[in-house]
């Protein structure tokens, strides 16, 4: 296979780096976010143009390689890499440009979050996105997409106009909702599945800056901070978005306000008085700085695991079974996360794209974070074992982009059955041979 794949690069004639084993910066670039996905490619491929997406789409093909595709590398399960195969970084291709007549944006395939923003926000424009800035545009986007600006403006997916796709053969396709529409369906939280998307095209929104809160409130206090907060966010509207992270170190609490700066206040500072002992408050904050506040806790290269699902309101139950799980954490940075969802994501209908999950309350996440390779299995087995105590109170469907285990199951739940039987179909059409499979996979089938 080995032999296979480096002859079908070598007849490629690729117009790019391409990296072995032995290359100076081999070690460099097969790292991905996850320092779990410790992983040896054959070759990594860091193409500039789509031409040579194509050509190492075609080699991996030809050969039978295992083909992982990299945008930002944050795939939590490591599936932007493989053993013995061909990695397809697209960091490379990373550019960011606006329209400002059509009030439209075209991104790269390897672009990041903090790029987007970057070129976007400084011109009041907003295209609402994820909540760590290292993140990889394309990874986010063919899962959803859901971050602080959801609420107001709807997930990522709901900005998307068309995207430009290499195809399994190679072959370079548009899609949009008049073009390849059943295409243009299924990368909406389909993810990886149908092809390489070299290039996104979103539609811009007009944005004139957030004011936000943080809090942190003793842990000991979680049973009334969460019962407020669950309580005082039912009655906001959807210029306003909060989140809570349930950790050792407490109750941290941010509130983001999207509407009149006039009327934030209001909205923001009862989240600061949820119970007694509150730190913090409201902050002159950035919306740049608010999108890359969590790039130092989750930095490259530290160990992570993440099991989700979606609640239709933080019940009862769920608030014991995070009391009970952070007593239980084996690490300090093992947390519970959950993020309000709701408003714009409403807005569409929920079979209008693969993404499944338009009805739901909140998103949460149990997530341990740690170092070192020997609390590997402790804390693998705190994630799943909280999974599945939260679950207890989720709803059907699920988000693929934050889940760590895979397997068969993962997609089925995450789209339902009516849903997973028309991708599989769109898969057995487009990519039959299953060659774009390192991803929660769906399998072709007629």
């Amino acid at each position: 296979m080995s032999n296979s794949l480096l002859d079908a690069l070598t007849a490629a004639d690729l117009h790019c780096p391409v990296i072995m084993a032995g290359h100076p910066e081999y070690d460099h670039y097969r790292r991905v976010w996850n320092g779990i996905a410790d992983r040896l490619p054959l070759a990594i491929v860091r193409p500039q143009e789509v031409e040579d997406v194509q050509k190492a789409v075609r080699a991996a093909a030809s050969s039978g390689a295992l083909l992982a595709v990299r945008g930002g590398g944050h795939s939590l399960p490591g599936l932007s890499t493989c053993n013995d195969g061909l990695v397809l970084d697209l960091s490379l291709i990373h550019s960011v440009v606006i329209d400002n007549i059509a009030q439209t944006v075209d991104v790269g395939g390897g672009a990041l979050l903090g790029d987007l923003d970057r070129a976007t926000v400084p011109r009041d424009y907003i295209v609402p996105a994820g909540v760590i800035s290292h993140t990889g545009i394309a990874g986010l986007t063919l899962g959803g997409g859901m971050g602080w600006a959801s609420r107001k403006y709807g997930l990522t997916i709901d900005s998307l106009l068309g995207a430009e796709i290499v195809l399994a053969t190679g072959d370079i396709t548009w899609t949009s909702p008049t073009w390849n529409p059943e295409l243009f369906w299924a990368i909406r939280g389909g993810g990886g599945n149908f092809g390489v998307v070299t290039r996104f095209r979103f539609q811009l929104h007009a944005f004139s800056g957030i004011v936000a809160g943080q809090w942190i409130y003793p842990i000991e206090q979680a049973l009334k901070v969460l019962s407020v907060l669950r309580d005082r966010a039912r009655q906001q509207s959807r210029d306003f978005a909060v989140s809570f992270t349930a950790s050792q170190s407490g109750i941290h609490v941010t509130a983001v306000w999207y509407g009149d700066a006039g009327l934030a206040t209001a909205a923001l500072l009862p989240f600061g008085a949820l119970a007694d002992g509150a730190s913090g408050g409201l902050e002159n904050l950035s919306y740049l700085t608010l999108q890359s506040r969590n790039d130092v806790a989750f930095a490259w290269s530290r160990r992570y695991y993440a099991k989700g699902g979606f609640w239709s309101d933080v019940s009862d139950q769920a608030i014991a079974h995070i009391i009970d799980a952070i007593a239980r954490a084996p690490t300090p940075d093992c947390e519970i996360y959950a993020m309000q969802l709701g408003g714009a994501i409403r807005d569409v209908p929920d079979e209008a794209a693969a993404y499944t999950g338009r009805e739901a309350g909140y998103y949460w996440l149990s997530e341990p974070i740690w170092d070192d390779i020997a609390d590997d299995d402790r804390c693998i087995a705190w994630g799943r074992a909280t999974g599945r105590l939260l679950s207890d109170a989720s709803i059907a469907g699920n988000y693929v982009n934050e889940q760590s285990d895979t397997g068969s199951s993962i997609a089925r739940d995450a789209y339902g059955d009516e849903k997973y039987r028309r991708l599989a179909r769109l898969k057995a059409r487009l990519d039959p041979a299953n060659l774009f499979r390192l991803n929660q996979n769906i399998e072709p089938q007629e």
